[in-house]
């Protein structure tokens, strides 16, 4: 099956040949289960993508993630429950159905505000009203990112922080019950309040309009590059990391922050 340039069809088709008897042995074997791995990790790598700014990179990881879509859709077909046929029809509806100021000529919808607003409208009509604020927000998604939706849904009612000083302060009673726990020996109380702390990190950032994933990355990411220049250092000079002193550590890490502004 050679062709100058495939299309969307011919990626369904592909897949029907895969997961078919005559197929590859990997494709059949898998479930809805097994694939949730490879769906989350290749959501991740379209991300580390855009962050690049490489659209090569982007295109092929858009590629791996549409193939996930196919992939659950054909197994979804086998199973008779739908296609992918149906998926596209379903969020094509979704949009049309949810844009009326774009599709229909509904006027008054001018800003992301009003938009905001008119989905919830259309999701109550829908009869997917909200029991809960917390109502739809995902136990399977990351924690940081959970926390960071959880609040600013508590947020839309006015359950939120009045001042910066307030959650400083929180932040260090929450400090202060890590210490004291420390002395009881009580890992269980000590995990929980480790998680306190985290969610007012969460809830500092969402405050100052920072979204947390984004920070966290940016850290992460500023403190591999400096953790990478330590290694490279130590190496100039002979050595591995794990035979300098932690002092002798210190004065690289205070060099690769000087180095890699």
């Amino acid at each position: 099956m050679r062709k100058e340039r495939y299309t969307f069809e011919d990626l369904v088709k592909i897949m029907e040949t895969l997961r078919s008897p005559e197929g590859c042995p990997w494709d059949r074997k898998q479930t809805h289960e097994s694939l949730l791995p490879y769906l989350i990790e290749e959501a991740y790598e379209v991300v580390d993508a855009v962050r690049k700014g490489d659209d090569a990179e982007l295109k092929e990881e858009l590629g791996d993630l549409l193939l996930q879509v196919v992939f659950h859709s054909q197994i979804a077909k086998e199973r008779g429950a739908f296609t992918v046929e149906d998926v596209v029809d379903s969020i094509a509806r979704k949009l049309i159905y949810r844009h009326p100021h774009v599709f229909s000529g509904k006027e008054g919808i001018e800003t992301a505000e009003d938009v905001n607003r008119e989905w919830e409208k259309l999701k109550e009509k829908e009869g997917k009203r909200r029991e809960s604020l917390m109502d739809g927000v995902p136990e399977s998604m990351p924690a940081l990112e959970r926390a960071y939706k959880l609040q600013k849904r508590a947020a839309k009612v006015g359950f939120d922080w009045s001042d910066f000083r307030g959650i400083k302060e929180k932040m260090v009673e929450e400090l202060q019950e890590i210490e004291q726990e420390l002395h009881t020996g009580n890992r269980d109380k000590l995990r929980e309040e480790v998680g306190d702390l985290l969610f007012m990190a969460v809830n500092l950032a969402r405050f100052l309009g920072i979204h947390p994933e984004v920070a966290l990355r940016e850290a992460n990411d500023k403190f591999e590059r400096r953790f990478r220049y330590m290694e490279e250092a130590a190496r100039k000079e002979g050595k591995e990391l794990k035979e300098l002193s932690l002092e002798q550590m210190e004065r690289l890490w205070e060099q690769a922050k000087r180095e890699l502004k």
